[in-house]
């Protein structure tokens, strides 16, 4: 079974234009997260899908390869279907270009569940959620059934409970939502070929068109976070954080 690892890395993010190129201690951000996704034992190769040259250069400059892909492309899953139309693969790892502490670990706790289970259309990562993370919107929650597998994702505290419980209780009923995904490139092509559900238009998370076709979600629990980039002042929180590690 051959899987691949693609980072899909598009220049004009509404909120963060050039956010693949910002520096994180000297270091663009697609570099550190070309270098975790390459510390993998799993994966063939691991690819950079983007639409502008100088991040094709910084990309290349650290031996990875590259597939050129429009700007036009409507999300980070169709970036990355596109560039894998001529690679030979069985599983595909959407790696997000903007997680510049992505691990080899985290991608290969991803990739292993395909190695033990065919059936899996779709999986991805999920850790434990406190409560700050449970109220706030830019969290993504998901609640599973009794095989670890998603019944839905959501950006409001779910599942819904008209008893107040206490501040302190630990919070247990649903796991905080880590954006990293892995699919067959079957389903992959079935995903991207497929319109917006009325669903995953309402709560604007593309993982909800996967579960209205049907698919097999398999979520992973870690215990680590992997930190996400989407503001300037999301770089400063990383900048912080990698200073206390040291």
């Amino acid at each position: 079974m051959k899987i691949v690892g693609v980072i899909p890395a598009r220049y004009g993010s509404t909120r963060f234009p050039g956010k693949p190129l910002a520096l994180l201690h000297g270091r663009p951000l697609i570099q550190w997260t070309i270098e975790g996704a390459c510390k993998s034992k799993l994966l063939s190769e691991v690819i950079v899908a983007t639409d502008d040259p100088r991040i094709k250069s910084v990309a290349e400059a650290t031996g990875c390869k590259v597939v050129m892909t429009e700007s036009e492309l409507p999300s980070g899953s169709d970036r990355i279907h596109a560039a894998i139309q001529n690679i030979e693969c069985d599983i595909v790892v959407n790696i997000q270009g903007d997680e510049p502490l992505v691990t080899g670990s985290l991608v290969d706790q991803l990739a292993q569940v395909f190695l033990e289970d065919s059936t899996i259309d779709m999986a991805t990562l999920a850790h434990p959620i406190n409560r700050e993370e449970l109220l706030s919107p830019n969290s993504v929650k998901v609640v599973l059934n009794c095989k670890d597998e998603a019944l839905y994702f959501s950006r409001f505290a779910i599942p819904y409970s008209r008893i107040n419980n206490p501040q302190d209780a630990e919070i247990t009923a649903c796991l905080k939502h880590i954006g990293m995904y892995a699919y067959t490139k079957k389903f992959l092509k079935q995903f991207c070929e497929s319109p917006q559900s009325a669903i995953e238009v309402a709560e604007s998370l593309e993982q909800l068109r996967a579960l209205y076709l049907g698919a097999k979600i398999k979520v992973v629990r870690v215990q680590e976070n992997c930190v996400g980039v989407d503001t300037p002042e999301d770089l400063k929180k990383v900048e912080e954080l990698l200073r206390q590690e040291k």
